[in-house]
């Protein structure tokens, strides 16, 4: 099948204009047939009940009215990118912008993504080529910004290190547009791993509450990466170490809770050594959220005593019954049939527990054992909101 190709952008809106307007043509011209047509029979039909009506012993009676038969849509195909295989011979660095923007000027989205399947093949693992490329970023705005990024982003040369050195100072810079430092940090998704270096810039970043929308994204790029890291490697300490840092420390709720949030995407077993920090940011932080983000992390722990501890220390000083429901629910996911004492202690302090006590005694009775099959057994019994992102 050939590949789609390029156009200089208005030949390629004349012709297309063409085929649609000629298109719609033949379309009109087809529907004035079939209502001339439609017309037609409806007076001979009219005709043919008025003999009807004169003569009722016609032999077999009036005629029985035909089925309509359905319009066919007539939709105008799509023009050829004219040029494309000219363009894949001799494309290159220094005729590749020119044919993305024509490509953005004719609104081509498109063209604009195999543009950037090529742009990607371009750069390969040749380092001064996404440099190149950042050079262009750097300067450029939607929708080119994206296309130039997710190329890179796709290329084995966003590993060099002189490339994740330029992303890094383009995340970094305080002259440079929000939305560009942010599209930087996004890419840097695309490490398998970050250098204690590299790990401690990003969390500058994410600190800073003037980065606004960037400090988020260098949140979820030290979470995706810890991920991607370790699945590979089992490793995940040093990014959840500062996560956490951020979960305490940023002024941004968004941020803490991302921050809080990230594990959850690879399940890692939280260390016991983590479970006074999230208790001190379950009974503290001001968001309820952030409080029920903490109590969610608490759950996956290879200390669950420890953790259900925690959750019986924050559960008399709680007073919002959703975090409460969050305090108590995740307890059972900690420390299973184990929790069952501390559940009856909850409900003794809080009446509108006592039925959830009571199911999760049942269900972990009838045998069950498994948090997830525990939790599918379970009737809801709290209006509590879960938002985007909050735990469940």
């Amino acid at each position: 099948m050939q590949r789609p190709s390029i156009k200089v952008a208005a030949l390629f809106g004349a012709l297309f204009l063409i085929v649609l307007g000629a298109a719609l043509v033949s379309r009109r011209a087809g529907q004035a047939g079939e209502e001339s047509s439609d017309s037609s029979a409806s007076a001979q039909a009219s005709a043919g009940k008025s003999r009807g009506a004169a003569n009722p012993t016609t032999a077999g009676g009036p005629a029985q009215p035909k089925e309509p038969t359905p319009k066919e849509d007539i939709l105008p195909m799509p023009g050829c990118w004219e040029g494309i295989g000219e363009f894949d011979k001799s494309t290159s660095l220094d005729n590749f912008r020119q044919a993305l923007s024509a490509a953005v000027g004719a609104g081509d989205r498109e063209l604009a993504q195999y543009l950037q399947e090529r742009l990607t093949e371009l750069i390969g693992g040749d380092s001064s080529r996404a440099l190149q490329v950042l050079d262009w970023a750097e300067k450029s705005q939607q929708p080119e910004l994206g296309v130039y990024m997710e190329a890179l982003k796709d290329a084995t040369a966003v590993h060099d290190p002189k490339v994740v050195e330029r992303l890094l100072k383009m995340g970094e810079d305080p002259g440079a547009q929000l939305v560009n430092r942010a599209a930087a940090l996004d890419t840097l998704e695309s490490q398998k791993s970050l250098s204690p270096s590299s790990i401690q810039r990003l969390k500058a970043v994410a600190l800073d509450v003037s980065t606004d929308s960037a400090g988020w994204v260098a949140t979820r790029t030290l979470g995706r990466v810890m991920k991607e890291d370790y699945e590979r490697t089992g490793n995940f300490a040093p990014y959840w170490k500062e996560l956490m840092d951020i979960g305490e420390k940023s002024e941004d709720m968004a941020v803490r809770l991302l921050a809080l949030e990230m594990p959850s995407y690879s399940n890692p077993i939280i260390g016991g050594d983590s479970i006074e920090r999230l208790s001190t940011i379950m009974q503290k932080d001001k968001e309820r959220d952030v409080r029920e983000m903490a109590a969610f992390r608490l759950a996956v722990t290879e200390t669950p005593e420890k953790a259900l501890e925690a959750y019986r220390t924050a559960f008399p000083t709680e007073q919002d019954e959703c975090v409460r429901w969050a305090i108590f629910r995740f307890a059972v996911r900690a420390g299973g049939a184990q929790a069952l004492p501390l559940l009856a202690q909850m409900a003794a302090q809080d009446p509108r527990f006592v039925q959830d006590y009571q199911d999760f005694q049942k269900l972990y009775a009838a045998g069950t054992v498994d948090f997830a099959r525990i939790w599918m057994g379970k009737e809801e019994r709290h209006q509590c909101l879960i938002e985007e992102g909050a735990p469940h």
